[in-house]
């Protein structure tokens, strides 16, 4: 057989080595203009939306809520998931809480 031979590609079409570049770009162009304004009527009109919180209180408990629903199900290893599971609610509250007050966020604990 010869392996030289012309072989279609993924749509069926032969590759005769022209490429159709520019309308390739145009279809990628219309695509993302389409995609842009499906996206624009998905969201609605931003002024129904409510007004922004301007501060925001960071917890001293960040473990209340997860210890609320009792030790994690994982058979023989409870205590070790459990000091994991705090050591991440922690650091992600640690993260938040440092971000929050770099963007001037976080409410004075007097008010």
């Amino acid at each position: 057989m010869n392996d030289n031979r012309n072989r279609g590609n993924r749509n069926g079409r032969r590759n005769n080595g022209n490429n159709n570049n520019r309308s390739q770009k145009r279809s990628n162009k219309r695509r993302r203009k389409n995609s842009a304004k499906a996206a624009q009527d998905f969201w609605g009109d931003p002024s129904k939306l409510p007004a922004e919180e301007s501060k925001v209180g960071v917890t001293t408990d960040p473990v209340s809520i997860p210890e609320s629903l009792g030790k994690p199900p994982l058979t023989g290893q409870e205590t070790n998931a459990q000091h994991y599971f705090e050591a991440v609610y922690t650091r992600a509250v640690i993260m938040a809480g440092a971000l929050a007050a770099d963007s001037d966020l976080v409410e004075d604990p007097d008010e």
